[in-house]
């Protein structure tokens, strides 16, 4: 049995205070992001190489930031199925973003860096084989259309 979620986002963009019709290259790259049903306002940019506020979050920050996360949550769920206690999970990830000439482009590669902690050494072989698993149930990452290489390290804690 299958079934829709629905997620509902506003972005919000208008002519800054200082900045003129004049020069369509100048404007802001400044927004706002409401989630619907959230208390924070997230303020985006774009990124630096693209004219934006390197000081704000941008586009290409938050879908690296979905990837890590939702994989993370999937492979806490996993974990927890097969009674596997992790203490701690941190994750350096990196993506490439590959651009053309004519502006377009795309991100080529996600590497995902997990350091994880368990509890129970007889389980680390177990816990490292779990992240395949987890990049399987991730929503995010049945949604791209590039590789994601998970580079995971299980300590015992």
């Amino acid at each position: 049995m299958s079934f829709n979620h629905i997620f509902k986002a506003t972005v919000n963009w208008q002519l800054g205070i200082n900045e003129t019709t004049q020069n369509p290259k100048g404007f802001s790259r400044n927004h706002k992001v409401v989630i619907a049903n959230k208390k924070t306002l997230l303020e985006v940019s774009a990124a630096n190489a693209f004219r934006g506020d390197d000081t704000l979050y941008n586009p290409e920050d938050l879908l690296l930031t979905a990837l890590a996360s939702c994989h993370m949550m999937s492979y806490l769920y996993v974990c927890s199925q097969n009674n596997i206690e992790v203490l701690s999970y941190t994750d350096t990830a990196e993506a490439i973003l590959n651009v053309e000439a004519s502006g377009s482009g795309h991100f080529s590669k996600v590497s995902l860096k997990p350091v994880v902690t368990i509890k129970n050494a007889s389980q680390i072989e177990l816990a490292k084989t779990l992240h395949t698993k987890a990049n399987s149930l991730c929503f995010i990452a049945n949604s791209c259309n590039f590789p994601i290489e998970h580079f995971a390290e299980i300590k015992m804690g």
